[in-house]
């Protein structure tokens, strides 16, 4: 385990490989300014060695690859009305991820345990990204009335059919089988094998992943495919809530009463941001939500409050305003896209 005195990012070279370890156990290797920085530092200065040939990435603790960006610090900082230091934090964090994009070099993610948000965010940009039966993946912005960011506005609209938006809107909890039928991951491995994958990944060859690879278990969500793509590709919440109602199952029941905990505001807003994401480049799509976090995050009082009732009290009684999808305003949620 981390102590104070340990980095929270471990950066090291090992053989022909970078290896990068989020080094926070105790809050899930949430990532925090300084760890970003390690990850831009990597970045810059492995980036063009040409003795380095892939990355490695890893989380600290053996319960989380990373949990996402460190929330409770930036709703500190927007209660105490610092908008620099959350500007500062999104751009630094966005960065990373377009670098992750960009770098010409394979970035391999070892994902074994908890990877949401942020932690999307410094895999999913990359290739290979691997994924043990231990492993969890989700964007649960909406339950905190954030909003799918770091990248996935561009990835989400990418993955099959209406998946991408199922899971940015009820932020449903993906397995590794389930990660890799949504296309949030491209290898399965099983845990077991994992040590013996990251030695040979150290030769410098990131195909070696292919001769750990098995094939996935069915994902979980398979059943009800063509319901999410007839329910979660409708083009306004009341659409998708009326889909759901008129399905008439259990599963579609489940979806409207999660659908109905989440922020209204937050929800409207991530359905518009995946629209305006499907035709858009990366670099646009951040630019897109790192504009949206300065009205979101500093001026809309859910996320306070979302991040108050799951992270902070943890009473899960999030009062929103407005408290339903049916109050949302339309023109409310395209000022919040004009800043």
């Amino acid at each position: 385990m981390s102590d104070a005195t340990e980095p929270t990012i471990i950066a090291r070279r090992e053989g022909a490989a970078a290896t990068l370890l989020m080094n926070r156990p105790k809050t899930l290797n949430a990532l925090d300014l300084a760890m970003i920085r390690g990850f831009q530092s990597a970045l810059d200065t492995w980036g063009t060695d040409p003795e380095v040939r892939l990355f490695i990435v890893e989380g600290a603790g053996g319960r989380a690859f990373c949990a996402g960006g460190d929330v409770r610090r930036v709703r500190e900082q927007a209660i105490a009305g610092d908008a620099a230091a959350i500007e500062s934090f999104f751009a630094e964090e966005y960065a990373v991820n377009r670098g992750i994009a960009t770098v010409a070099k394979p970035w391999v993610s070892l994902i074994d345990g908890v990877c949401m948000g942020g932690g999307i965010g410094v895999s999913v940009h990359g290739k290979p990204v691997v994924v043990t039966e231990a492993a969890l993946l989700a964007m649960p912005e909406t339950a905190i009335a954030l909003f799918p960011d770091v990248g996935t506005s561009h990835i989400l609209p990418k993955l099959p059919g209406a998946v991408g938006t199922w899971l940015a809107l009820t932020g449903a909890r993906l397995r590794g089988g389930d990660a890799v039928a949504a296309g949030l991951a491209s290898h399965f491995v099983p845990k077991a094998k994992l040590p013996a994958l990251r030695e040979a990944l150290l030769g410098g060859d990131a195909s070696v992943v292919e001769r750990f690879a098995e094939a996935p278990p069915e994902a979980g969500f398979a059943p009800h495919r063509a319901a999410i793509d007839r329910c979660f590709g409708q083009d306004s919440m009341p659409a998708i809530l009326a889909a759901l109602e008129a399905e008439g199952t259990d599963w579609a029941a489940e979806q409207v009463k999660i659908l109905r905990r989440m922020s209204p505001t937050s929800l409207c807003v991530s359905l518009e941001l995946l629209r305006r994401g499907a035709g858009a480049t990366l670099d646009e799509c951040l630019a897109m939500e790192l504009a949206l976090t300065r009205s979101v995050v500093n001026r809309h009082p859910d996320f306070r409050e979302g991040v108050r009732s799951v992270l902070v009290d943890k009473d899960g009684k999030p009062q929103w305003q407005p408290a339903t999808i049916e109050e949302v305003d339309r023109g409310a949620i395209a000022a919040l896209f004009e800043g």
